[in-house]
């Protein structure tokens, strides 16, 4: 079927029984990650997640990551990082009350993650974003504005003056 590490959209495709459930893995990997974009602010964990399309939660991690280059944790933390800046932008709740819209349980997480993606911490965001998305549509300012994935945020430039 391929080399161990070759992505899935290289392997060719064949009627050959690890083939066939290649391609079922792809679409049971689908519902995952459809049911994360949905679901983002519910109690999801692998396990739950893996239990819904009947893989065990190794196996939906290593195929998961193989499909779409990060976790399913990670996919889902940068769904709620997503939703959170939106809400941010909005500005009518606080910082914690948007911890918890997004699903995420702990703040200090939260701001964590949020940092990790975006650059910067939530409350520092609002402010910023409060400016530079002002006169854009939405649909605009989610775009310019979405975070950065599989990688860190860039660290700012130090203060050498």
């Amino acid at each position: 079927m391929g080399r161990p590490g070759t992505p899935w959209h290289d392997l060719p495709v064949t009627s050959t029984p690890a083939a066939t459930q290649h391609l079922r893995d792809l679409a049971r990997l689908r519902r995952v990650r459809d049911r994360i974009d949905r679901e983002y602010a519910k109690p999801l964990n692998v396990e739950a997640l893996a239990r819904g399309v009947h893989m065990s939660a190794g196996h939906l991690s290593r195929e998961f990551r193989r499909a779409y280059g990060e976790s399913p944790y990670s996919y889902l933390m940068t769904r709620r990082i997503e939703r959170a800046m939106a809400l941010l932008r909005r500005g009518d709740l606080s910082v914690t009350e948007i911890c918890f819209a997004v699903g995420c349980s702990s703040l200090g997480t939260f701001s964590t993650r949020f940092t990790e993606l975006v650059g910067m911490p939530p409350s520092v965001y609002r402010r910023e974003a409060a400016s530079e998305a002002a006169g854009m549509s939405p649909c605009v300012a989610k775009q310019v504005t979405r975070p950065i994935r599989n990688r860190e945020a860039p660290a700012p430039a130090p203060d050498l003056a």
